[in-house]
């Protein structure tokens, strides 16, 4: 596991970026929305560690609390999605027919035309802003990737050994299904949920850049960004700092999800 720099490295930054998340309130050094009109946009400094925004907020604090908020969304997001798209996915493989080729996957392929940020953004629009909308906005795109790898998953397992038998001893149909086929399944759909991780939280920094994520004054990287459009000239800190938290969040879920792949690939297991 060592040798597997991806799960290393990747792990470590999730776990800095997860800890930073759940402890945010402690960690924060200001309140992340008082405001002080008597510090506006200073640089990083031994009181502010990464500088104020426009109106004199502490930016490190907002930057805790921004992952909190990332956090908060594409884990919910990640989470309907599987607790949705799983059980849809298992029943459709297994049970094939009209209601999986020409009801279920009709669906999925119809949700999978469009671009997963523009249904996330069309969504959001409908539902209007705040971050219980931009996760069910987020969620509703990531319905068709697991019920689809769920699905082919399933489809792979049906004619295996240890299903026939379970047939064969008179196993009913939900437990072949939840007991025997879904913990031989949940490999790559950890991988994946793991990798929609990191596309979350550039789905949500995107609404919130557009204004369609959490309601202000909660601190989202997304917001901070747009909010430093405005003054890219004379602070520039305050747009690359949480640009920068973006980048690495997404690289480090990136990376670990590529490390678990590697990890469970039986190719790879006597490396």
């Amino acid at each position: 596991m060592w040798r597997n720099r991806s799960l290393v490295l990747g792990g470590a930054i999730v776990a800095v970026i997860l800890i930073s998340a759940v402890f945010a309130p402690l960690l924060t050094p200001y309140s992340p929305t008082e405001q002080n009109y008597t510090e506006i946009l200073q640089p990083m400094s031994a009181h502010h560690w990464l500088g104020t925004d426009p109106v004199g907020r502490d930016i490190l604090s907002r930057i805790l609390i921004g992952a909190r908020t990332s956090m908060e969304v594409s884990f919910g997001a990640v989470a309907i999605g599987m607790l949705v798209g799983i059980p849809v996915g298992l029943f459709s493989g297994f049970y094939g027919g009209f209601m999986d080729n020409w009801v279920i996957m009709r669906v999925v392929d119809a949700l999978q035309a469009f671009p997963f940020l523009i249904l996330a953004l069309v969504l959001a629009a409908m539902l209007g802003p705040g971050i219980g909308n931009a996760m069910f906005a987020i969620a509703i795109g990531y319905l068709p990737i697991f019920i689809r790898i769920t699905r082919g998953q399933v489809i792979a397992e049906m004619n295996k050994d240890y299903v026939e038998a379970a047939k064969m001893v008179g196993a009913s149909p939900m437990r072949i299904m939840f007991k025997h086929i879904l913990r031989n399944v949940t490999t790559p759909l950890i991988v994946q949920g793991t990798i929609a991780m990191a596309s979350g939280i550039v789905a949500e920094a995107s609404l919130s850049y557009l204004g369609l994520g959490p309601k202000p004054p909660t601190a989202s990287w997304g917001t901070m960004i747009q909010t430093a459009q405005g003054y890219m000239s004379q602070a520039p800190w305050f747009g690359l700092i949480p640009g920068f938290a973006i980048v690495i969040a997404v690289l480090g879920f990136n990376m670990l999800g590529e490390g678990l792949q590697d990890l469970w690939n039986p190719r790879n297991r006597n490396r």
